[in-house]
């Protein structure tokens, strides 16, 4: 059974959804069916729409498991990097901690190592003002948002669905690797040269 923060979450990110994807003349209608159910509908209507299989996975280890299909970038031993196919801003990362776990306070060193990394990528290759770190619990699993600000972008800025063409290119954008191109070395010759005295 979801718990009333998790209840909460999931609504307002699908609310979030139904304003970014859904006709105007049907957002409101939507919105409300989303907001008049209680934890036992919410979880039922999850289930159904296979966005959550059963109590015992998340949404988030079905992606580790790839049970959901995801555009990954990049993994370590405890962690993946995915592409956020509702983003908020181009460039929108998630980490999934492999093991089903909650964030305290602190991240785990291995975790935040990833994010660091993929900031960089991030940075370097889409250029926005700054990178957001934003660690958060969904679903009963912590994981951390990459947020790119572009302008003045948060968590609470409305969120768009990424076309697959769009999430693809970015996909491969960030699995590029830099070329580098090594010029040959010139050998140095150390052995003094012998030439013949010079006569008059």
């Amino acid at each position: 059974m979801l718990t009333e923060e998790q209840t909460s979450q999931i609504k307002q990110q699908i609310i979030q959804q139904i304003e970014s994807t859904f006709p105007e003349d049907k957002k409101e209608l939507a919105k409300q069916q989303i907001i008049s159910m209680n934890a036992e509908q919410l979880e039922a209507f999850l289930k159904q729409n296979k966005i959550l299989k059963d109590n015992t996975q998340c949404v988030f280890c079905s992606i580790i498991s790839g049970d959901i299909g995801s555009y990954q970038i990049d993994k370590n031993e405890s962690a993946i990097a995915v592409l956020e196919i509702n983003p908020i801003s181009r460039g929108h990362v998630l980490i999934i901690p492999k093991k089903h776990m909650l964030f305290d306070k602190k991240v785990p060193l291995d975790i935040s190592s990833l994010a660091k990394k993929i900031s960089k990528k991030i940075k370097t290759k889409l250029k926005p003002k700054e990178i957001k770190i934003l660690p958060s619990n969904l679903f009963g699993h912590g994981i951390v948002n990459l947020l790119p600000i572009y302008k003045n972008e948060t968590l609470d800025s409305e969120r768009r669905k990424a076309s697959p063409d769009e999430l693809e290119e970015l996909q491969r954008l960030f699995k590029e690797k830099k070329t580098i191109i090594k010029k040959p070395k010139t050998k140095k010759i150390n052995e003094k040269l012998w030439l013949p005295k010079r006569i008059p």
